[in-house]
């Protein structure tokens, strides 16, 4: 009952709606036991030639007022027990994508989308069973168990209602080994689960590799092979949940025989009537439902632990970056790095060393180097992606790591290399970090980063529907809109990190130069492959393996003649080669 456990604070804070739900129960079970006794005695009656038809008329209208009696308070307990289970499965939805938003990008290597899909659908559905139906089979089980027993025992037979206790420990000890069984086999069915929704979101959200390189038979392939793991795993599950009913009905079935055998020779002895016998065998169809609620009990508990484990070992995992102090809006005015070394949790290799510059207010910093030179780390270090590295960073002289969170992430108006947009509308998704900003605060920003002509271009301009990761744009077009997205908040440090690498020569000047003219006395920090995209720069810093090999202005750095001199002649000269062409 370790479910029980984990749950209770929910089953305290819901003990009301639970009271009554089993309240409604307990009278249900109640009423349930008159309708047997009523049919005792009608029988008895005809046997001894004293049923009249007033009686008979009498008995039923009780039967009606019960009915109707029951329906009413059937609703009830599916209300207050069923509905207060759905507040568990919101609730622990919420908690689960809460939890989801602290995490660390390292957090989003360890765990799959899909895994986490499976936990936040799946796995809470199992816990929300509990509370609901498992809430369910307890409760019906002890009170209708506990009041047709008494029933039995005090009204009818007690010599029979022994009998009727037979099959219980066989029962409980057969449930037991099938639910230990049903734990494991759950837990890898869930799993299959998973791998096949980050199968399924992995594939669909590479579709147009997948076209481009003819592989859709093969996936189609792949995609069976993946669905007849998860066909058998739930079918295992399916050959230990399906033991459960029969074990009850035999061991019931074979109750029973022996019941009728020996009500037969209690009548024929004058200690049993006719219409008791008839009473105690419908208390005895009773009788089976609570009996075998223990059964379904055990296998929605253990589905319920199978799930919670899942989700448990997600929620366990510890928030890596801690906030600061207590949300105060910070206004930019300097930043300072002073980093030894950094690697990525996990991973022993350097990514970053002995970095150490100044960046003021209005200042625009240039960082440039192969691809995987350091140059998206260093930012990410500024965001507090990550925090584990030897050194520190300052805002305002204050460390990052001591300052509030979201308070040191609305300074920046960041732009990724990859430019993730949402299925919704262009204005939404331009709008994404502040929904309240105007229609024309949208189109100002589109306009500064030269994406408001494409965007009108379109049949319902900026109330476009996009599709799920911004399918329906060029790759331009969408690095266009991530930056019209930062660009609203107008923040304090602009990041572009490679973020014009999809747009030609010309409106990448067009864009660096609207800039330059809207973000007076602003910040602007841009990684970039193009190095004429950082002639304005105030400071460029050359990174190459996790270190800084050159630093300087434009000018300066063509006067020392290095690495960054050798790739911008040969970028102009690969320009100018395309230009004439």
């Amino acid at each position: 009952m370790k479910i029980v456990k984990r749950i209770g604070w929910f089953i305290k804070e819901e003990k009301v709606s639970y009271a009554l739900g089993i309240s409604s129960l307990a009278m249900i079970a109640f009423l349930n036991l008159i309708p047997p006794r009523i049919i005792g005695n009608i029988i008895d009656s005809m046997v001894n030639e004293t049923l009249t038809l007033a009686i008979l008329f009498k008995n039923i209208i009780i039967f009606l007022l019960i009915a109707l009696l029951i329906y009413g308070l059937r609703y009830a307990w599916r209300m207050f027990i069923f509905g207060t289970s759905f507040r568990l499965e919101k609730k622990m939805r919420i908690a689960l994508f809460k939890h989801f938003t602290k995490m660390s990008p390292n957090f989003y290597q360890k765990y799959r989308t899909g895994d986490l899909m499976a936990h936040a659908t799946n796995d809470i559905k199992a816990i929300q069973r509990v509370a609901g139906a498992g809430v369910l089979q307890f409760a019906d089980a002890l009170l209708t168990g506990s009041f047709v027993l008494l029933a039995m025992f005090f009204t009818v037979s007690w010599k029979m209602t022994l009998l009727a206790l037979l099959p219980m420990p066989f029962m409980v000890f057969g449930a037991r080994i099938l639910s230990k069984k049903l734990h494991e086999a759950f837990s890898q069915a869930q799993k299959s689960f998973s791998d096949m929704n980050n199968y399924v979101h992995e594939r669909v959200s590479g579709i147009k590799v997948i076209k481009a390189f003819g592989q859709e038979s093969n996936e189609v392939v792949h995609f069976e092979d993946v669905t007849d793991n998860v066909f058998e795993k739930y079918m295992k599950v399916s050959y230990i949940d399906i033991l459960f009913e029969p074990l009850f009905i035999i061991l019931l079935s074979f109750t029973l025989v022996i019941i009728l055998w020996v009500g037969v020779v209690l009548i024929e002895k004058g200690e049993l009537t006719t219409g008791l016998l008839s009473t105690f065998i419908s208390y005895m169809f009773q009788l089976m439902w609570p009996m075998m609620a223990i059964g379904f009990l055990m296998n929605t508990i253990e589905r319920g632990n199978a799930s919670f484990d899942r989700i448990e070992k997600v929620l366990g995992q510890p928030v890596e970056i801690v906030n600061g102090e207590p949300l105060e809006k910070i206004c930019f005015d300097k930043v300072i790095f002073d980093i030894k070394s950094f690697h990525y949790p996990d991973d022993s290799h350097l990514v970053l060393s002995d970095i150490d510059f100044e960046l003021f207010k209005g200042q625009t910093l240039g960082l440039v180097g192969k691809t995987g030179s350091g140059k998206s780390s260093l930012i990410k270090l500024l965001l507090r992606e990550y925090d584990g590295y030897d050194g520190s960073i300052y805002v305002n002289n204050q460390n990052i790591k001591d300052l509030n969170l979201h308070a040191l992430r609305n300074l920046f108006g960041y732009v990724p290399q990859e430019n993730f947009l949402f299925s919704m509308s262009i204005k939404d998704n331009i709008a994404f970090g502040d929904m309240s900003v105007s229609i024309d605060e949208i189109m100002r920003a589109a306009q500064i980063a030269d994406v408001h002509e494409d965007i009108m271009a379109f049949e319902n301009g900026y109330d476009t529907l996009i599709g799920e990761r911004g399918v329906s744009l060029s790759g331009g077009q969408k690095q266009r809109v991530s930056i019209a997205r930062a660009l609203v908040l107008d923040p304090d440090v602009l990041i572009l990190d490679d973020s014009l690498s999809a747009v030609d020569a010309k409106t990448e000047e067009k864009i660096l130069r609207n800039l330059k003219e809207t973000r007076n006395n602003k910040t602007n920090i841009i990684a970039a492959h193009r190095l004429s995209a950082l002639k304005a720069a105030d400071l460029i810093l050359v990174l190459d393996q996790g270190e800084i090999i050159e630093r300087g202005t434009h000018k300066e750095l063509i006067e020392k003649d290095g690495w960054y001199a050798n790739i911008y002649r040969q970028q102009e000269y690969e320009e100018g080669i395309d230009y004439e062409g």
